[in-house]
C-alpha cells in the first residue's frame, strides 16, 4: 500500500506575517514527523497541493492521501484538496468536503449547534464596522476570524472590552482575514479540548486536556491565543486528564461527540469547550487539527493515553481505511 502526505505550499506568499512563517515551519516539521511513522509500515511519499496533484497521484499510484491541506486561497481553502480527491476518486483521511466547510466556518457551524441545541457563545458577524452601531452583545467580546484555526487570528488584543476598542480591532481584522469578521460574547470559565476519533458510532474520546492560564504574566488574558501557543507555552499548565469530577467530565465528552456528528466529522477532530456554570460551551471544532508531535494538544492527549504518536497517525490511517472498506 502507498500513501501519499499531501499539503499545502507556503502559507506566507498570502498570510505575510508571524502566523504565516509560523505555520509553515509547524508543517514542515509535521510531515517530517508524519512520513517517518507511515514508513515503518507503508510506502509514503509527500506532495504538495497543486494544479497537478490529481496527475501526480495517479502517477505514482497513491492508495491513500493523508491530508494536510488547509488550503491557501478562497472561502472554502479547507474543503479544496477532499473535493479534487472525490472528484478522481482517490481514498483520503479526515473530514469530507461539507464536513471541513461546516466546521472551518464558525459562523455556520455556531448557528447549526444553536438549532441542535448545543450550548456555543452568542455571537454576530460584520462586514464593516459600521454594522456594530447597533450591537446587542455583552461586553467582553472575543473577535476572530470566521475561517482559521489553531488560533491563527486570535490575538491578546482579539478580547475587547468595549465599544471603541471593538470598532478598530474589526477594522484591522477585516484587512487581514476573509470577511465576515466574528464575535463572540466571551464565555469566563475553565478551557478544554477535547480529541475525538473515528466515525460514525463508532467513536473514542481521548482524554480531556484542560488549558490553564493561572501561571500567566498578569498583562495576558485567559484566552487560547497565539501569543500564548507559541511565546508562553512555558507559562501555560496543559493538564490531562482535565481537572473534572465525573458528571462534569461526562457532559464535557457527550456535548463534544453531538458536536462531532453534526458537523459530520470523520477519521479525527477537536473540539474546543470552555465550561461556565457546569455548561460545556463549544468554541470551535477544528477538522483538522495540528499533528506536531509533543506540540499539537491532539497528540498530547494521544501521549496520556497510551496510544501514543505513531497509534494516533495509524488510527487516522485505519479509520479512513474502514470508511473506504480498505481494511
Amino acid at each position: 500500500m502507498k500513501i501519499a502526505i499531501v499539503t499545502d505550499k507556503s502559507r506566507a506568499e498570502v498570510l505575510p506575517t508571524e502566523e504565516g512563517l509560523m505555520e509553515d515551519r509547524q508543517k514542515k516539521k509535521t510531515v517530517e514527523q508524519i512520513k517517518e511513522v507511515i514508513s515503518r509500515k507503508f510506502e509514503c511519499i509527500n506532495l504538495a497541493f497543486d494544479d497537478n496533484i490529481v496527475k501526480k497521484l495517479k502517477g505514482e499510484e497513491v492508495d491513500l492521501v493523508f491530508n494536510l491541506c488547509d488550503g491557501i486561497n478562497g472561502n472554502d481553502r479547507l474543503s479544496q484538496l477532499p473535493a479534487v480527491l472525490e472528484y478522481a476518486d482517490i481514498p483520503y483521511t479526515s473530514s469530507s468536503p461539507l464536513g471541513h466547510g461546516l466546521a472551518y466556518n464558525k459562523i455556520y457551524s455556531s448557528l447549526l449547534f444553536n438549532e441542535a441545541g448545543v450550548p456555543t457563545p452568542k455571537f454576530i458577524y460584520v462586514y464593516d464596522e459600521r454594522e456594530l452601531k447597533n450591537l446587542n452583545l455583552n461586553f467582553p467580546v472575543l473577535v476572530k476570524p470566521k475561517d482559521e484555526g489553531s488560533s491563527r487570528g486570535i490575538h491578546e488584543n482579539s478580547l475587547v472590552f468595549n465599544k471603541e476598542e471593538l470598532v478598530e480591532k474589526v477594522k484591522e481584522d477585516l484587512k487581514t482575514y476573509n470577511p465576515p469578521i466574528m464575535i463572540n460574547e466571551y464565555i469566563d470559565g475553565r478551557e478544554f479540548t477535547v480529541g475525538v476519533l473515528g466515525n460514525g458510532n463508532n467513536l473514542d474520546i481521548l482524554p480531556i486536556l484542560e488549558v490553564d492560564f493561572s501561571n500567566l504574566p498578569s498583562h495576558l488574558n485567559n484566552i487560547y491565543s497565539f501569543e500564548v501557543k507559541n511565546q508562553y507555552a512555558d507559562k501555560t499548565v496543559y493538564h490531562i486528564p482535565a481537572r473534572l469530577n465525573n458528571r462534569c467530565r461526562k457532559d464535557i465528552e457527550e456535548t463534544a461527540i453531538k458536536a462531532y456528528k453534526i458537523l459530520k466529522m470523520e477519521d479525527y477532530a477537536r473540539v474546543d469547550i470552555r465550561l461556565k456554570g457546569n455548561i460545556p460551551y463549544v468554541l470551535e471544532i477544528n477538522s483538522l487539527p495540528g499533528l506536531m508531535k509533543e506540540h499539537s494538544d491532539i497528540t498530547k492527549m494521544a501521549k496520556v493515553s497510551g496510544l501514543g504518536y505513531d497509534g494516533l497517525i495509524m488510527n487516522i490511517i485505519e479509520n479512513a481505511m474502514k470508511r473506504y472498506n480498505m481494511a
